[in-house]
């Protein structure tokens, strides 16, 4: 349920300093994408550690200039080698990609189907995307990333995928900017002795919902990942829910054809 989301960072030391800190705080999904050009260095934190391969879930991403169904086969195998892994865990379309979605989704069965990686899914689809491709491929996705957080509480899609057996990831559950300075949210984060993100963090896994920091300094890590001591209650709960004003921080995928 919680995980550290590896953006593109200043250098290979950063991101493995990252991943140090994370596995430190006992973190164990470890989330990627080829347009972050940091998998080489997230594969040699991950070889250099103690974690035992099975006991770490490794995700990655195709990105949108390699879609296709051969293009998407390529840049998987190119991902997997950077990694040095045998398999990857979850292997993701990164965005709805007009005209090329299905064709590369069906890539992605092929290659679960084979072994290559242990399951599939989307970043960043609608319910009207995710229709589309189960209809084409009779495949479900296992997980569909997105932007969720209170201020961009997307409680239909999260209805919709639940009923569908589809794992919700948020990579984007603490908004950026004046936010976390929100009175609301300090009030309640106050109730609980938390920090506004521990909040944030709490609120979107309460919700069943992954979390993936995009915390880089290792003890915003730890603080992150110190969320599963406390329960946020019904009241509060329903609070943080009513703060939605559609703020978002990427593109919009409703927009994409």
């Amino acid at each position: 349920m919680f995980g550290l989301g590896c953006r593109r960072a200043e250098s290979n030391d950063d991101t493995t300093r990252s991943v140090e800190a994370a596995l430190a705080a006992g973190c164990r999904l470890i989330d990627t994408a080829s347009v972050y050009e940091n998998e080489a260095a997230i594969g040699r934190a991950l070889k250099a550690s103690s974690v035992p391969r099975h006991d770490f879930f490794v995700t990655t991403k195709v990105w949108n200039s390699d879609q296709g169904y051969d293009r998407t086969i390529t840049a998987f195998e190119s991902s997997l080698n950077a990694l040095s892994l045998e398999y990857v865990d979850l292997y993701l379309l990164h965005w709805p990609m007009i005209r090329l979605r299905t064709e590369s989704w069906r890539a992605l069965v092929h290659l679960a189907g084979i072994g290559r990686c242990r399951a599939i899914g989307v970043c960043n689809f609608t319910i009207r995307h995710l229709e589309e491709i189960i209809k084409d491929t009779d495949v479900v996705p296992a997980v569909n990333q997105v932007e969720f957080n209170p201020y961009l509480n997307q409680a239909g899609l999260l209805r919709w995928c639940s009923s569908h057996e589809i794992q919700l990831v948020t990579n984007n559950p603490i908004p950026r900017g004046s936010r976390l300075r929100d009175p609301r949210l300090l009030e309640i984060a106050g109730h609980y002795g938390k920090s506004p993100s521990q909040i944030l963090l709490r609120w979107n896994i309460q919700k069943g919902v992954t979390v993936l920091t995009r915390a880089t300094n290792p003890e915003q890590i730890t603080e992150h990942a110190d969320v599963f001591d406390f329960e946020i209650s019904l009241k509060d709960m329903d609070s943080l829910s009513n703060f939605h004003e559609n703020l978002r921080v990427g593109w919009d995928p409703t927009k994409a054809p």
